[in-house]
This record gives structure tokens, C-alpha cells and sequence, in this order.
């Protein structure tokens, strides 16, 4: 085995590392954008079960 083998396997190495990598951050992008969306869909779910007052006034007490 030559230098020039030794070095060939190197940069093989270090191409395989750099894809794995880059499909490893791939997929936690696509999961936290799924993550993303099931709160933004939550938050929504959420404020459409709850009355909200859009006039800014305090709301009334009934005695």
C-alpha cells in the first residue's frame, strides 16, 4: 500500500462522513419542520376554542 492509496482512502472517508452529515441534518430539518407545523396547528386549535375580545376593552363583571 502506497501513499497515494492510503490518501485515496482518506478523502473516500471523508466524503462518506461529510453525506452522512449532510443527510443526518436533513432529516432533523424535515423533523423539526413537522414539529413546527404540528404546533403552529395546535396554537390555532387552540385559539379557536377560546373567545377572544379583539376590541381591547376589559370585559364586565355581572354582579
Amino acid at each position: 500500500m502506497n501513499v497515494d492509496d492510503v490518501v485515496a482512502a482518506r478523502i473516500e472517508a471523508a466524503r462518506i462522513r461529510i453525506q452522512a452529515a449532510k443527510r443526518r441534518r436533513e432529516e432533523l430539518s424535515a423533523a423539526r419542520r413537522r414539529g413546527l407545523a404540528a404546533r403552529h396547528a395546535q396554537k390555532l386549535r387552540n385559539l379557536n376554542r377560546v373567545d377572544i375580545d379583539t376590541t381591547g376593552a376589559p370585559e364586565k363583571e355581572t354582579p
